[in-house]
């Protein structure tokens, strides 16, 4: 199998390095050599954060390279724009249709741009949710990640009950139904 590259972008505060060890999980669960590593952070909120997570026979650099990914999950519409060129052509990118404003915007030094969305698509093959309005009908927005991870799996070969397995083991105990429920609803939606 040739590696596959995914990259996980959002804002600092939105579960981008968590859903990065889900991913790094299910790949070492699938018996793939992985590598993870975690480019920009900000761990303060409002920041960008970048997490690349690659697996294959053999990998051997962490870092994917711009045109290389096959899967970019973006858990925000911005952060999906300034990244989008490392999509490879046939790639997946997967947004959350959602909006935090970068500290530029907020401060009145730049534009948060309009229609993100329709612009990648035209482009790109792009699949969207309104994860957060979706995790909220759940009862916890918190979980909207895994809504977004959920549709990321319809584009990766793993099968439902490894996914499952993996976000058991790795979120916090007490948030396993809730999490697993979210994904659930990722996994379902027809985009």
């Amino acid at each position: 199998m040739a590696t596959k590259n995914i990259m996980i972008v959002g804002v600092g505060g939105q579960g981008t390095l968590l859903t990065s060890r889900i991913l790094g999980g299910l790949a070492i669960a699938g018996g793939y050599d992985v590598k993870l590593s975690e480019v920009h952070g900000m761990a303060q909120r409002g920041g960008s954060v970048v997490t690349f997570v690659r697996y294959g026979e053999k990998v051997a650099e962490p870092i994917v390279e711009e045109g290389q990914a096959d899967v970019i999950i973006a858990f925000e519409k911005l952060e999906a724009l300034r990244y989008s060129h490392f999509l490879k052509e046939d790639g997946a990118l997967i947004i959350n249709d959602w909006r935090i404003d970068p500290m530029p915007v907020v401060i009145g030094a730049a534009q948060y741009p309009d229609h993100i969305i329709e612009n990648l698509a035209k482009e790109h093959k792009v699949y969207t949710v309104n994860a957060t309005e979706e995790a909220k009908k759940l009862g916890n927005s918190r979980v909207f990640n895994m809504i977004v991870l959920g549709i990321a799996a319809q584009h990766m070969d793993f099968p439902k009950a490894l996914w499952y397995e993996v976000i058991e083991n790795t979120v916090p105990p007490k948030t396993i139904e809730i999490n697993k429920k979210a994904f659930e609803v990722g996994y379902e939606l027809k985009n």
